[in-house]
């Protein structure tokens, strides 16, 4: 039965995950998941903890209740380049080492950014691990810990970036390996850094530190430019402006920059003719997750503007402060938003010293987190 199944699932004009994991001879894993589809149930069972030597963070452990089939099926997460360029060269030996060790399955990447190999049992870690070392690479965050961040590709490849996604991926990884490595905090605390608004790596939905690259003086207007787009087109971006700061009238385009909160709708639909500002940095997101008990977050503004350039001091000081802050007053299983619900925005803030701005309101009247003591607000 669980095999029909299976054979159900690579039907069709679409790549098939079965067909490729068929192709991976990694048939335990394939066994296993069909039984779990049939008997609509997970068999796979908490085993205890598995990892290297020296670090507490990394190995995914997983174990079966068909040990007939397949015993063991961890899962090595590796910190990725930033911006997860590799070499060839680079490929090629990580797959020679995953084939020698593991059952040659990889995931181009977790959902936390890492690069994932997935499949291999408890004796062979520790010698997959050694030689991956060798090869310069290191392993990523799990449990509860500063988990590896993620970063757009940044200034390599975008017209857009606003700021250096790859150098600041770099520095963070750097400056946080242990926290990477040993699970110390209440629960995970994931960083993204984008380097425009249109946030490719979803860290306004998913950190709960987004760094996402913005700028703040004027949109730059080209109105010869501006000529070369039909006007259904102008007038949609005029009339789809979420603040409605746009006027198009007699063949010229005028922006109330005061009033724009740097979406680029417009620059994304007029590439030619719109462009970013000079005066560039990054808003900083707090507290965002994708479920959790008491619901989605969406990440809440922090700081509106931030300059960031090397190395980076303000960036890294405001990263401790929100640390040692959660370390302090986070439950278990509880992430930096949940805990800034629970306590309240206001006393959140005057614990770690940030100065109340209107930008953090994201819904006027209608925000439950603010609250201040008699006399605090004019």
């Amino acid at each position: 039965m669980s095999e029909e199944i299976l054979k159900e699932l690579e039907k069709g004009k679409w790549p098939s995950y079965v067909t490729e994991i068929r192709k991976a001879g990694y048939e335990g894993l394939l066994k296993v998941y069909g039984k779990a589809l049939e008997d609509k149930m997970t068999h796979f069972i908490h085993g205890g903890m598995v990892g290297v030597k020296g670090y507490d963070a990394g190995v995914i452990g997983r174990m079966t209740d068909m040990p007939d089939v397949m015993k063991t099926s961890h899962l090595l997460r590796v910190i990725p380049p930033a911006g997860w360029f590799y070499t060839t060269e680079a490929l090629r030996k990580i797959c020679d080492i995953w084939d020698k060790y593991g059952s040659g399955v990889i995931n181009f990447h977790g959902a936390t950014a890492n690069l994932q190999l997935v499949g291999i049992e408890t004796e062979k870690i520790e010698d997959c691990f050694n030689e991956l070392v060798k090869l310069g690479w290191d392993l990523g965050g799990s449990g509860p810990d500063f988990r590896t961040p993620a970063a757009c590709l940044g200034p390599a490849y975008c017209e857009f970036a606003m700021i250096d996604t790859l150098d600041i991926y770099h520095e963070i990884v750097m400056s946080y390996i242990e926290d990477i490595h040993l699970p110390m905090h209440p629960y995970k605390f994931k960083v993204k850094i984008s380097g425009c608004p249109n946030d490719c790596v979803a860290g306004a939905a998913r950190a709960d530190l987004a760094i996402i690259g913005t700028w703040r003086d004027n949109i730059k207007i080209d109105q010869e430019k501006l000529k070369e787009y039909p006007e259904e087109v102008i007038k949609m971006a005029v009339e789809r402006c979420p603040t409605q700061c746009m006027k198009y009238e007699n063949g010229k385009l005028e922006i109330n920059d005061e009033e724009c909160n740097k979406c680029m709708y417009c620059i994304n639909l007029m590439p030619k003719a719109l462009r970013v500002g000079d005066d560039r940095g990054a808003t900083i997101l707090i507290g965002a997750r994708a479920r959790g008990r008491i619901g989605s977050f969406l990440g809440w503004v922090l700081i509106p503007f931030m300059k960031l350039e090397k190395p980076y001091k303000e960036l890294k000081d405001l990263m401790k402060k929100l640390l040692d802050w959660w370390d302090e007053v986070g439950n278990p299983k509880e992430r930096i938003g949940e805990t800034i619900y629970r306590i309240g925005m206001g006393k959140f803030l005057r614990d770690v010293g940030i100065e109340p701005v209107p930008q953090m309101i994201y819904r006027p009247r209608a925000n439950p987190f603010w609250y201040y003591w008699p006399g605090e607000v004019e």
